[in-house]
């Protein structure tokens, strides 16, 4: 099995996959076919990498943090500046790349799911900039913690619809977002923002953000002489930033891969600022 990719029928190691109802087997068949065709033309590619590159404001600057490395007196420290992006996070990759695909799919509407809103802003600037309707499912505990951010997704047309079942934050806000994607499929995209959910899904948010890894390969390479580091890091949430840097050095035995998550007190809500834990 190809450790990077998932077979022709969606399937990844004895977990990944296409594992949802039969509702949505049909509409993730026919994003898979329009995905696969799409990352081959290059005019998609052209349009991708103008959008990114005089939108967004790619590429963004990999910064050796001088003061960082003195004070911690081992490793020189460089920092991939991805929050100096537009909308300030790297989540507008993604958001860009897949409103670009519903687009060319001749889709109208787009809708997410967002945690911390960054992903939500994303998606609520790519969907303005393109012309499309775009509505935000956001947990209301979410709601209540992120106000800035659902206040600019309101100013950049979306509509934020508050989801109270569950814990109330983004585990929820993606299953109230599938069920609006499985009803009205015929003029929505949805836009997930991070790696998980069905093929293809997880390799399409880790393509549009591979940016970061080849900006940050070739970036090391001018300024160190050589293009990989001895270790990565990244924060890990949904798994969007770090699959974006590590996509790049999986192949590099001398690089060391370490994604760091947000811990807390216990399991319980508001003891913990993992987005994802537990199970059912």
């Amino acid at each position: 099995m190809d450790k990077k990719q998932p077979d022709l029928a969606g399937y990844f190691g004895p977990y990944g996959g296409r594992y949802v109802p039969e509702t949505v087997m049909a509409p993730l068949e026919e994003l898979a076919e329009a995905y696969d065709r799409a990352r081959k033309q290059k005019k998609f590619k052209r349009r991708l990498d103008k959008l990114l590159r005089h939108y967004a404001g790619r590429p963004t600057p990999l910064y050796f943090a001088k003061r960082l490395t003195a004070e911690l007196g081992g490793a020189r420290i460089y920092l991939k500046r991805e929050d100096l992006l537009h909308t300030g996070a790297h989540k507008i990759n993604n958001a860009i790349g897949q409103a670009l695909l519903a687009q060319e799919m001749g889709k109208e509407r787009v809708i997410a799911e967002t945690g911390a809103g960054q992903h939500g802003v994303a998606t609520a600037t790519a969907a303005a900039l393109l012309g499309q309707e775009c509505t935000i499912y956001m947990g209301e505990e979410d709601m209540r913690r992120q106000r800035l951010n659902v206040e600019r997704m309101r100013l950049l047309g979306a509509e934020v619809v508050p989801v109270d079942a569950g814990s109330r934050t983004l585990k929820d806000a993606i299953n109230e977002a599938l069920r609006d994607w499985v009803t009205n499929v015929r003029t929505t995209h949805y836009i997930l923002g991070s790696v998980l959910g069905p093929d293809p899904y997880p390799r399409m948010v880790r393509d549009f953000h591979r940016v970061i890894g080849r900006e940050t390969k070739a970036q090391l390479k001018k300024q160190t002489k050589q293009d990989w580091p001895h270790l990565a890091v990244a924060c890990v949430g949904g798994g969007s930033n770090s699959i974006g840097l590590f996509s790049a050095f999986l192949d590099e035995p001398r690089t060391r891969l370490i994604g760091v998550e947000a811990g807390g007190r216990g399991p319980a809500l508001g003891e913990h600022a993992a987005r994802f834990q537990g199970g059912s």
